[in-house]
């Protein structure tokens, strides 16, 4: 225990110190590279405005660097892998596109996700907004705010397992140990095996990751309905407007921006949803989805590079368009084009 917290300190002193050595040394050697003490009239006026618009990228270069290293080069060799054989020797072209696009799991893969992407990034961001909205008030709201945010503390594996105690099944005769087959029983009805139900065990994974995420949703809806002005609201209630009006017709509209960047940001985490179904199913009884397959092709029975990687781009090419409009939505709010 002692040795990791010296590891930890050491680690935390050399990389804040080797920053902090960084940026001044770059600085400082800017300053010998275009000194403009010393120096009078347009020459030194020259030089501050070359070491204004130099300083910026000598800074943004460490980020921009493994950036490269570890986003962009991998992205670029992944490409050219998704166009060779099993053991990534042999350029095949598009054969692996092929495969997928007539192999059966895949397809039921693109299906699986795009249920994801129907329920989950919708059900959260409903759910978060109306959390969101009758918290604030009721006195008690941020205790409710609390224990709805702590599953998101919770690791995606760690919140499976606890899933699977409460989806858990015993066989006829035995006790019920899974909090629902325990209710259902309790109710009169039968036990199921609820994961290995056929298309219903999707959904019964997708509350997982509601459970988890409603949490990230209602904390940044919360901060936007708090910055609706007040007079709004108060217009509106003098102009005789019900409760679901206001909500419906003055508030939403003003936090639309919000709730539409929480809901890509939302999908994004839905399209490379992984950890959930490897820990509840391992993709079986018709769970697959992309990343699962993915992990299966790349690294179970001796791996198939080829394959593994055509599923990983168009992953990527799924992506992306969420998160450029993300990324240029987020320009548009700041002032930008």
């Amino acid at each position: 225990m002692a040795g990791q917290l010296i590891s930890a300190i050491v680690t935390i002193v050399l990389g804040v110190g080797g920053c902090v050595f960084y940026f001044w040394g770059a600085n400082r050697l800017l300053e010998l590279a275009l000194p403009a003490r010393g120096r009078t009239g347009s020459a030194a006026i020259d030089n501050l405005r070359r070491q204004a618009y130099i300083r910026p990228w000598l800074f943004l270069a460490p980020a921009l660097i493994i950036l490269a290293v570890y986003l962009v080069y991998p992205v670029i060799d992944t490409l050219w892998l998704s166009l060779k054989d099993r053991g990534g020797q042999n350029f095949v072209g598009l054969a692996n596109y092929q495969w997928a696009i007539g192999d059966r799991e895949f397809r039921q893969s693109i299906l699986n996700n795009f249920l994801w992407l129907l329920v989950v990034p919708a059900a959260c961001t409903f759910l978060g907004l109306v959390i969101a909205v009758l918290t604030d008030r009721i006195w008690w709201g941020n205790i409710a705010k609390s224990l709805i945010f702590m599953p998101l503390a919770i690791s995606f594996v760690g919140a499976s397992v606890i899933w699977k105690f409460i989806y858990e099944y015993r066989g006829a005769g035995q006790t019920q140990i899974g909090v629902l087959n325990a209710v259902v029983q309790a109710l009169g009805g039968q036990p199921q095996v609820w994961i290995a139900l056929p298309f219903w065990n999707n959904f019964f994974l997708m509350v997982i990751l509601i459970w988890i995420q409603t949490g990230f949703a209602m904390v940044i809806l919360s901060a936007a309905l708090r910055g609706i002005p007040e007079e709004t609201i108060e217009a509106a209630t003098i102009d005789g407007a019900s409760g679901f009006q206001i909500f419906w017709k003055i508030m939403v509209p003003q936090i639309w921006t919000t709730i539409a960047v929480v809901w890509t940001t939302i999908t994004i985490l839905v399209l490379k949803v992984f950890d959930i179904v490897l820990t509840m199913t391992n993709g079986q009884w018709n769970t697959e989805v992309l990343a699962n397959l993915m992990f299966d092709w790349m690294f179970r029975g001796g791996g198939d590079f080829g394959r593994g990687a055509a599923i990983a781009v168009v992953i990527m090419l799924a992506v992306v368009p969420i998160m450029v409009w993300n990324v240029r939505n987020a320009i548009r709010e700041g002032g930008g084009r």
